[in-house]
């Protein structure tokens, strides 16, 4: 399949935000909407979307927080130069390097990062049914580089100081603690939970490089009303709706409850 051929146009942020993406292939839905909105982005400050896929994610970032500086690296070319027109066509600024995971292009390696963000497989090399398109295949199972390297990929590209933020299924969360044992600390943890009453499916976990603060796991957010789906149409709890649509950033404080459990 080339650009163009096969495509959709989709609207993320409230329409606020438009991407093209395969109809067939890996297509972003809710998980890149809530990592961006799980970065704490200033202007002025350069970001990383590892495997960016078409860009929704670092996209996402960057029409809420102005003046950043984004980069993006994505194995598959289709993928990269999708994403390199998903930003033109939104008047925003993304570098998209094309690369391998662990043989970054040089332009890249020269740089360090204020954030880095991965929305990397959720399945390992043997985890999963492969899927019928190669390109959704390459997205959401892992390669010769398990979720391991991609934190650490993640955390070389972090300056001292700086924030790396992951989304991936609960069930890998012991990996991905252990993974940023070895140079990151601050560690917050947001457990997402589909409904009410169900166990959180997902996660969402950053950390600061070089930090040695303690743990803290933050009370679920819930994304759908009730504890099962009864009509079609939206039924988004109003702190999802606020993310999902009003492009609100996950603040701690503010669409998060207040309530925090402190790891020793």
């Amino acid at each position: 399949m080339t650009p163009g051929t096969g495509l959709s146009r989709d609207a993320m942020l409230g329409g606020r935000l438009h991407v093209r993406q395969p109809r067939n292939g890996y297509r972003a839905a809710t998980d890149p909407v809530l990592l961006a909105a799980f970065v704490p982005a200033r202007e002025g400050e350069r970001v990383l979307d590892l495997g960016c896929g078409v860009g929704t994610a670092g996209l996402c970032l960057s029409r809420r927080v102005p003046g950043l500086e984004m980069h993006g690296l994505e194995l598959q070319p289709l993928y990269a130069e999708l994403a390199r027109r998903n930003a033109l066509e939104n008047g925003l600024a993304m570098t998209v390097h094309e690369g391998d995971l662990g043989a970054m292009p040089a332009a890249l390696r020269r740089l360090s990062f204020d954030h880095v963000l991965l929305n990397p497989p959720y399945h390992g090399a043997q985890g999963a049914t492969p899927a019928r398109d190669a390109g959704r295949d390459t997205a959401n199972r892992e390669g010769a580089a398990g979720l391991a390297d991609w934190i650490a990929a993640g955390i070389r590209r972090l300056r001292p100081g700086g924030g790396i933020a992951i989304i991936q299924r609960s069930a890998r969360l012991g990996e991905i603690l252990a993974a940023f044992g070895g140079g990151c600390g601050a560690v917050e943890v947001l457990p997402l939970a589909a409904r009410e009453g169900r166990p959180a499916d997902r996660v969402l976990v950053r950390a600061r490089k070089s930090q040695r603060t303690a743990l803290v796991l933050h009370y679920p957010l819930t994304l759908h009303k009730g504890r099962s789906h009864l009509r079609d149409g939206n039924d988004y709890t109003e702190q999802a709706e606020s993310v999902l649509r009003e492009m609100k950033e996950l603040a701690i404080g503010g669409i998060l409850p207040n309530a925090r459990l402190s790891g020793k």
